[in-house]
């Protein structure tokens, strides 16, 4: 873990525990408009161009934090599964949504999205302090990590809202945001769980993967364009039983194997590694457990 990090994230923890309103104060007259505001699109925002191929699978962190608030690091060992933990402090316990975003193509950086009431706020682990994004994020029932999943270089964000549809935030370079597109209408309410950050299907583009109600885990294929309804392909079930874990996320290349994996936390504590095969039909090999205890004290991995 780089000392950038630790800076980054106590930063982020400083403002969680309390500068939250001296942010809104500076930051109000440059808010973009709310989430549903008149930055709404239903096409790709104009001078932007579909993606054509992702970056190769990339190894992240996973972050994870306890009902206690405190959020701790695990660096990859870059073989599957993580090192040992570092307690980055306190000051999380009343965050509704944590997403943890790769830095601007071809970076090495993970910045740090936190919805604290209705407040998004943005923290760059190389850059200035946390500031706010915007007001209104409450609208929305789950925020998590896309990747790159249309035509800008930097991280994008993906919302689903109480109605059941889909919205992606295209990022821009600064943590803000161009105007939402919607990526799908009504149903995104069956799911409990949506993973992104990751080509899952071995086509250079960025997925998503979701868990319905059921058990079922489905991955969408990324099209590669931010288009309004046409950003993800047709849905493909990967399987059934996916109810018996807790949290499921992707931190990218896990193993070092240059393929997306998924991690998956169980509810007796066990830590589970699904290696990517990036074969779309099959896209993931059998289980390797790289955790064996204290994993379903998390209440968020990210």
């Amino acid at each position: 873990m780089s000392i950038t990090l630790t800076r980054t994230v106590r930063r982020a923890v400083f403002c969680a525990a309390g500068c939250a309103a001296a942010l809104a104060a500076v930051a109000a007259a440059d808010l973009p408009p709310l989430p549903g505001g008149p930055a709404d699109h239903t096409a790709q925002t104009a001078g932007t161009a579909s993606v054509a191929t992702a970056p190769s699978a990339r190894m992240f962190p996973l972050y994870a934090r306890k009902s206690n608030g405190h959020l701790y690091d695990y660096e990859p060992k870059g073989t599957g599964g993580f090192k040992s933990a570092v307690d980055m402090g306190a000051g999380f316990g009343d965050a509704t949504a944590l997403v943890q975003a790769s830095a601007s193509a071809g970076g090495n950086g993970n910045d740090l999205y936190h919805r604290m009431g209705t407040t998004l706020y943005y923290t760059a682990e190389a850059g200035a302090d946390t500031k706010v994004i915007g007001n209104g994020w409450d609208v929305y029932s789950m925020l998590v990590s896309a990747g790159n999943m249309g035509g800008t270089a930097d991280p994008d964000l993906i919302a689903r809202d109480s109605a059941g549809a889909l919205w992606l935030y295209q990022g821009r370079s600064d943590g803000t945001f161009l105007g939402r597109i919607r990526i799908g209408t009504g149903g995104w309410n069956g799911m409990n769980q949506l993973i992104g950050r990751s080509d899952f299907t071995g086509d250079g583009k960025t997925d998503l993967a979701a868990r319905a109600t059921d058990g079922t885990l489905y991955i969408y294929p990324g099209t590669g364009n931010a288009v309004a309804d046409a950003a993800l392909g047709s849905r493909i079930t990967v399987g059934k039983g996916w109810e018996a874990y807790k949290q499921i996320v992707s931190t990218g290349d896990n193993n070092g194997d240059g393929k997306a994996d998924l991690l998956a936390a169980d509810t007796a504590g066990g830590l589970w590694l699904f290696k990517g095969t990036g074969t779309p039909s099959a896209p993931f090999a059998a289980r390797t457990q790289v955790g064996y205890s204290g994993w379903n004290g998390f209440d968020t991995l990210f």
